[in-house]
């Protein structure tokens, strides 16, 4: 499938509808993007405390995965995108066959979704993954022995839906009985991630390449830097290997290629997200276009923008909820945070903070990464984010 044969989008501005499924954090940051170009945004999302809600022009509460809801709610749309990828596919075909431009297109959102599908695509497209099997549910756990890392192979997100399973009697006791896919581990050195821009034309924009530090306990990234402390080498390899993923599916909008480093050095594309995604968020402060806006030059074909960084080097620092956190959010530390000249804040807006919730981030730019590194583990001791109702 090649560029869009659909009719020719109104110009940017007040008369182009854009519509987006999934009222998030990522879908705010984008809307912020649009209003620097008058574009109004309308969102459909399931919770009517949506943290994009009162940004919208228009906003629709409704099921993203019943197909009916999709269908009325973009008939009418110019253009209509998605901040998360757990959607209607059928929905969204029904949409781009009545002439509404669908991006990413419903093909690609059904193969992401399904993480065996995508280890499929891997092989075929000879695009380096880990060794795997399929499996049906919990009798074929053992099937690679282990340890093995299991992987539902639908409707995982931010870390769950994947767990390492060190014996059989650890598959007993905790084991996914539904279909999964079954890894062999990476003997993992560094967690990479590229994301990559295409638009309908077949132009591409690739972000330099960052590494993610995870927060093992509940396994969300903790932070980000870039640029990656890898060589010049291994950046243009992860590089190209994130654009070899993105042409070989003839992908259109904005993806994050996520990617293991081993220790003999070697790259593996773990998986992708068909949409703008935590590893982006330095790019706001950190980056010429940010991912945000990068994603609307995709959706909307237009020119692709500078993926160039503004400072040698940058992070971002996730906020997230404290274990004990519920109840109205409280940014401790932020005025603090603050004073620093080089770090700037990000609240998403969320009504009510629960443990380990994304609630926002900060990024910290500098002159080079032991000065960006020092001041992220600094902020990292300062903020909380605590409740009104914390035990």
């Amino acid at each position: 499938m090649n560029a869009s044969t659909s009719s020719p989008l109104p110009p940017v501005g007040p008369a182009l509808r854009l519509g987006v499924l999934g009222g998030g954090q990522l879908g705010r940051m984008m809307i912020q993007e649009a209003m620097n170009w008058d574009v109004r945004v309308e969102v459909m999302d399931p919770s009517r405390e949506a943290s994009c809600r009162h940004l919208t022009s228009r906003f629709v509460q409704g099921d993203l995965k019943d197909a009916e809801a999709v269908v009325a709610f973009g008939r009418d749309l110019d253009v209509l995108t998605v901040e998360i990828e757990h959607v209607s596919v059928a929905g969204l075909q029904a949409l781009a066959d009545s002439g509404v431009e669908v991006v990413p297109r419903p093909a690609h959102l059904g193969l992401i979704q399904d993480k065996g599908l995508q280890k499929q695509a891997y092989e075929r497209w000879g695009i380096p993954s880990a060794p795997y099997q399929l499996i049906e549910g919990i009798a074929d756990v053992g099937a690679m022995g282990f340890p093995i890392v299991q992987k539902l192979r639908k409707g995982g997100y931010d870390g769950k839906g994947v767990q390492v399973l060190k014996s059989a009697e650890d598959a007993a006791a905790r084991g996914f009985d539904a279909p999964c896919v079954l890894e062999h581990a990476v003997d993992i050195d560094k967690e990479l991630s590229v994301i990559v821009a295409r638009n309908a034309d077949g132009a591409s924009a690739v972000y330099p390449v960052v590494e993610s530090v995870f927060n093992p306990e509940v396994n969300l990234v903790d932070h980000l830097m870039a640029p990656a402390a890898i060589s010049e080498a291994l950046e243009a390899q992860a590089r190209q290997l994130a654009l070899d993923v993105v042409t070989s599916m003839d992908f259109v909008g904005l993806l994050a290629v996520e990617m293991f480093l081993d220790r003999e050095g070697e790259l593996w594309v773990n998986e992708v997200a068909p949409r703008t995604h935590n590893s982006g968020h330095h790019t706001i402060e950190g980056n010429v276009c940010s991912q945000f806006e990068q994603h609307l030059r995709a959706v909307l074909n237009l020119p692709l923008g500078d993926t160039s960084p503004l400072h040698p080097a940058s992070a971002m620092l996730n906020l997230i909820g404290a274990p004990d956190a519920h109840g109205t959010p409280v940014y401790e530390g932020i005025k603090e945070a603050l004073a620093l000249p080089n770090v700037h804040a990000h609240l998403y807006g969320k009504s009510t903070v629960k443990p380990h919730r994304k609630m926002g981030h900060v990024t910290v730019t500098g002159p080079d990464v032991p000065s960006v590194q020092r001041d992220v583990l600094k902020l990292r001791e300062g903020l909380r984010v605590s409740g009104t109702q914390s035990a």
